[in-house]
């Protein structure tokens, strides 16, 4: 399924990653448009017993700015916000997000199908989920979700992936409306409108 994802405008975009996503992520994210209009959230599994500087790396190679969330902080438009190590970023309601000590999915707190599933009940349609390579099956659910709300997902292409555990298991349980190589994600996200 290497086709063009459909055009329409998003309100928000949704990213997913694990093992092997900081190269995915830093490729990513270097081509998102500087004006690009909307909010950027993502999940990146990460240890939970240490700060990150992921937030830090990214931002010098990211056209908006890069930041790590806070609780109850406002949704800004043309920001990239990170969840913080050992917590789930979830979007509140259309102007807020919240950290969660809810327990680990898959293992995993942050994880990416709480991200992915609040943001398809308060976005619906209008959100963008992109799911990258992974080792776990965690964000099946939350592309589910979205797809069910009427939001596209757009999912790395498993054989291109670091590690195609998750692109698959999303796949194969929800389904993707593109698969697409990194370089072909990165094409698409430089001509999102703005």
């Amino acid at each position: 399924m290497d086709t063009a994802p459909d055009r329409r405008r998003f309100e928000l975009i949704v990213i997913g990653a694990s093992a092997g996503g900081v190269s995915a992520l830093q490729a990513l994210l270097a081509a998102v448009p500087a004006g690009l209009a909307m909010p950027i959230l993502v999940v990146l599994h990460l240890p939970r017993d240490r700060p990150s500087r992921i937030a830090d790396l990214l931002d010098l190679r990211c056209p908006l700015p890069v930041r790590e969330a806070e609780d109850k902080q406002p949704l800004q438009d043309g920001t990239v916000t990170f969840a913080p190590p050992d917590y789930h970023l979830l979007v509140e309601d259309r102007h807020t997000l919240a950290l969660s000590i809810d327990p680990p999915v898959l293992y995993s707190r942050p994880a990416i199908d709480p991200l992915f599933e609040s943001a398809a009940e308060v976005f619906g349609a209008g959100v963008l989920a992109i799911l990258l390579t992974g080792a776990s099956s965690d964000g099946s659910e939350g592309v589910a979700a979205v797809r069910q709300a009427g939001g596209q997902a757009w999912i790395q292409s498993p054989d291109d992936a670091y590690s195609s555990l998750m692109p698959a298991s999303a796949l194969a349980y929800a389904g993707a409306d593109a698969v697409l190589p990194l370089s072909s994600l990165c094409v698409h996200m430089k001509g999102l409108e703005r």
